[in-house]
């Protein structure tokens, strides 16, 4: 089994980062992203409280988790929002979600 994944993030500029991501750390999307530095805010902290995480998923992939109806409602009160929008704190990474690929929304 794989203990590690990448994950390509586009950031606001149209910078591509490849991240990877160790699985054994329990890390949510959000978290990966702080870890490397890249501009999310999450300044709630990853508590679903204020979609400063907010991505768009760029690739397709039946393993990301449905959203709950706490992202749903924030994510309902942004003007930026498209069908793939979800908020990174609210993705717990997996094995499964090897070569994601997200953008990170601007605000």
């Amino acid at each position: 089994m794989k203990d590690e994944i990448t994950i390509t993030v586009k950031d606001q500029d149209g910078n591509i980062h490849e991240l990877i991501c160790p699985l054994e750390m329990g890390l949510s999307l959000k978290d990966l992203c702080k870890a490397y530095e890249l501009p999310m805010e999450a300044m709630c902290g990853g508590m679903a409280m204020c979609a400063t995480c907010h991505c768009y998923i760029l690739n397709e992939t039946s393993s990301l988790p449905e959203k709950s109806d706490i992202e749903d409602a924030l994510l309902s009160e942004l003007f930026t929002t498209v069908p793939t929008s979800r908020l990174a704190c609210q993705i717990q990474l997996t094995a499964a979600m090897d070569g994601l690929s997200i953008e990170i929304a601007s605000h």
